[in-house]
C-alpha cells in the first residue's frame, strides 16, 4: 500500500538515532520472519536462506534473545520461536482504517524504534499512527521505562491535532483510558477498570498504560501525541524487569474462555476507537466520558496514597471532576490533584 509522506524532520531524527542499529535490525527483521511460523528450522536452511554462513546465523539467533524472543534449540531439529507471531503490516492495518473510518490515517510499522511517542512529537503530520515491534527506550509516565519485548505486545502512538488547546486536556488520558477499556472489554476482557490517570488493571494488575504528550500555545493549535502500550502475549520471563505487578490481555481472554485475536486487527480497531475518541473530546471535552470513567474507576472509595515530591498525602478517593483532576477528602477537606504532580497507589488493606 501506498504510504503516506512522514514529516522530513522526524524522519532524520529517527535515522540519526539508529543509524547504528538500522542494519542489524533488518538482518534480524530477515530471521524473524522466518521464524514466525513457529516451526522448526536448521541452521542449514536459515544459513542458505538468508544467504550467511552458519556462524552468522548464530550470532543473529543470539541478538533476538536480546530484543526479547524466547528462543528454543534442538539438536537434529534446528531453532524456533516459543510461540508463533504475528508481525503488524502497515499494509493490513492502514487498509483497516480506511474501512472503518472511511478516509486514509497514515500508519508506520517499525521492527525497532527508540520510542513511537518520541518519534510523533518530532513530526507535524496529524492523524497518524506509528507502531513499535521493539522499543529500545519506550517511556511511561515520569521518565519510567517500558518493558518492550519485540512482537509480544502493542506499543503504539497516534498523532492529533486540535485547532485550539482544550481547556479540559488534563483529562485526556482518562478519555483514552474509557476508549481503551470498552474496547477491549467488547473482545470479551470481562472485569477491567482504570487507576487515575492513566493505567489500565485487571484484579489489581497492570494490562496497560498511557502517555501523553503535547505542544502549542494556549490559543493556538495544540499537537498531542497519545502513547500506549499494552501487554499482550508476555510471558513470566520477558516481563521479569517489570517492578509492579503485571497481567496480559491473552491471560484476562484465557480465563472467560476467549481467544487471544489477531495483532493487527486489534491495532486497527485500537486505533479506529482512538480516532473516534479524540473526535469526541475536541467536540465535548471530558463531559461525555466522565459518567463512563466513574464506572471503571478502581480507586473511588478506597483509601490512597497521593506521593509528591516532597510528602505524602493519605485520604480518601472520591473519584474526578469534570476537569480530570483527581478528588480526595484529606482530614475532613476535599483536594484536587493533577497528573503530572502525583503517583497514585491503592493502599494494600491489611
Amino acid at each position: 500500500g501506498q504510504r503516506e509522506p512522514v514529516h522530513k524532520g522526524a524522519h532524520q531524527l529517527l535515522v540519526t538515532r539508529q543509524a547504528l542499529t538500522g542494519l542489524m535490525m533488518d538482518r534480524s527483521r530477515q530471521l524473524i520472519e522466518q521464524l514466525a511460523d513457529g516451526e522448526w528450522h536448521s541452521g542449514e536452511v536459515l544459513a542458505e536462506m538468508l544467504g550467511v554462513s552458519r556462524a552468522a546465523v548464530w550470532k543473529r539467533l543470539q541478538a533476538l534473545e536480546g530484543l526479547g524472543l524466547e528462543l528454543e534449540a534442538t539438536r537434529g531439529k534446528g531453532y524456533r520461536l516459543a510461540r508463533k507471531l504475528e508481525l503488524l503490516s502497515e499494509q493490513n492495518i492502514g487498509a483497516g482504517l480506511r474501512q472503518s473510518l472511511k478516509y486514509v490515517v497514515p500508519v508506520e510499522v517499525f521492527s525497532q524504534i527508540d520510542s513511537t511517542n518520541v518519534y510523533l512529537m518530532s513530526g507535524d503530520v496529524a492523524p497518524a499512527a506509528v507502531f513499535a515491534e521493539y522499543q529500545s527506550a519506550g517511556r511511561g509516565r515520569r521518565g519510567r521505562a517500558w518493558c518492550s519485548p519485540f512482537g509480544a505486545n502493542l506499543y503504539f502512538s497516534f498523532a492529533w491535532r486540535f485547532e485550539t488547546m482544550p481547556p479540559q486536556l488534563p483529562a485526556l488520558s482518562l478519555a483514552v483510558g474509557v476508549s481503551l477499556a470498552e474496547t477491549l472489554s467488547a473482545k470479551g476482557a470481562g472485569g477491567l477498570g482504570l487507576k487515575w490517570p492513566n493505567d489500565l488493571l485487571w484484579q489489581g494488575r497492570k494490562l496497560g498504560g498511557i502517555l501523553i504528550e503535547h505542544r502549542g500555545e494556549a490559543a493556538g493549535p495544540c499537537r498531542v501525541v497519545v502513547g500506549v502500550g499494552l501487554n499482550l502475549a508476555m510471558t513470566s520471563t520477558q516481563g521479569a524487569a517489570i517492578d509492579q505487578g503485571w497481567v496480559s490481555l491473552e491471560e484476562i481472554l484465557r480465563s472467560g474462555g476467549h481467544a487471544l485475536p489477531s495483532r493487527n486487527e486489534l491495532a486497527t480497531q485500537l486505533i479506529a476507537r482512538l480516532h473516534q475518541c479524540l473526535e469526541q473530546f475536541a467536540h465535548s471535552g471530558f463531559d461525555s466520558f466522565h459518567p463512563r470513567w466513574e464506572a471503571l474507576d478502581v480507586s473511588r472509595n478506597q483509601v490512597v496514597r497521593i506521593q509528591q515530591e516532597k510528602e505524602t498525602i493519605e485520604g480518601l478517593a472520591q473519584g474526578v471532576d469534570r476537569s480530570g483532576a483527581l478528588l480526595v477528602q484529606v482530614r475532613g477537606e476535599r483536594c484536587r490533584f493533577f497528573s503530572g504532580e502525583i503517583s497514585l497507589r491503592v493502599k494494600q488493606s491489611a
